[in-house]
């Protein structure tokens, strides 16, 4: 008898164990057929495109869309579906990835006339990796919300160069357990994928960070500026700052003099990078927040002056790190 229950035991163990292994292996191919299913990708200019071609090297088919039917022709031409609309590319994937330039371009995409929210479907997922005002970001969440879908912020850090070699950092608010499946695209795009808390705060830390970017380029490009005024040359300059407490990404990664560097905006007339026009947008934001949540930032307010006068004075479309050549240009500031 004591046998035969211990049969009977050993059975029930193997069956466990094989329903156990049954749903495991049910799970793993759940995740790789959602793996091959279509990503869509709305905003294809200096940082989407990048972002959107490392998802196809890691064998997600694409479904993109972009406002200038041109930005699309490189991602058809390689054999990418190309919609005509945001409601289009909602139709036919139910993972969305938005890169647009300001609050407004993304109110319009996800609930325009011919918006993502036309077409979505329940339970899609949407990254939105802008950066915009964290209070557009909570609203959007509830309109997508409605549809039955699930809207997260994701805004990114360290630029085109990084953006092309798949190292962004992805800062990201949103419904804790749905982060793993963000995350799941955003580690083909970036080295650090980083959960922040509700939706609105992975703005909130990218607005702080490129507060202190534009703060620290500023300062880069003054204490360049007074050395290479008073003699020095400015490749031995740099060098010095580097390896002495002055050291920052905008001396040592992403130098604003021309002839420092290579392969950074400065080297290329201020062409490509991060425009001046997005970095005075982005510390506009952060000015916003700063009033709502009474917060002083005397630096961070001169930076956002500074940037809004070099977009008045003919650098818009420039790189930020331009305020380098403002500066020289500028006698009068």
């Amino acid at each position: 008898m004591a046998a035969v229950l211990m049969l009977r035991g050993s059975a029930r163990l193997l069956y466990k164990h094989r329903r156990v292994h049954a749903a495991s292996i049910a799970m793993v191919c759940s995740r790789a057929m959602a793996s091959k299913t279509p990503v869509g990708f709305i905003g294809l200019g200096n940082m989407g495109n990048p972002m959107a071609k490392n998802l196809v090297k890691h064998g997600y088919p694409v479904v993109a869309y972009d406002v200038f039917p041109e930005a699309g022709k490189e991602f058809q031409d390689s054999g990418a579906q190309v919609m005509d609309s945001p409601a289009e590319v909602a139709e036919k994937a139910d993972r969305i990835i938005t890169m647009l330039p300001s609050s407004l371009n993304a109110v319009e995409v996800y609930t325009g006339a011919n918006g993502i929210l036309k077409k979505v479907k329940k339970g899609s997922l949407l990254i939105d990796s802008s950066t915009i005002d964290p209070a557009v970001s909570k609203e959007l969440a509830k309109a997508v919300e409605k549809m039955g879908a699930v809207f997260m912020d994701a805004p990114v850090s360290g630029g085109v160069g990084a953006a092309r070699a798949g190292n962004l950092t992805f800062m990201v608010g949103g419904v804790e357990q749905e982060f793993d499946a963000a995350k799941e695209l955003l580690t083909c795009m970036g080295s650090n994928v980083i959960y922040c808390g509700e939706v609105g705060t992975g703005q909130a830390a990218k607005i702080c960070n490129n507060m202190l970017l534009a703060i620290s380029m500023i300062g880069t490009a003054e204490a360049m500026n007074l050395g290479i005024r008073f003699g020095l040359d400015p490749k031995l300059l740099a060098k010095i700052l580097n390896m002495s407490s002055g050291r920052c990404w905008s001396s040592d990664t992403y130098n604003p003099v021309p002839g420092v560097m290579e392969g950074v905006p400065s080297a290329n007339n201020y062409q490509g990078g991060f425009g001046t026009t997005l970095m005075a947008k982005d510390l506009g934001l952060a000015q916003i927040t700063a009033t709502n949540t009474k917060t002083p930032v005397p630096l961070g307010s001169l930076a956002h002056q500074i940037y809004r006068i070099m977009c008045a004075k003919g650098y818009a479309l420039k790189d930020f790190s331009a305020v380098f050549q403002f500066l020289r240009e500028e006698e009068n500031l």
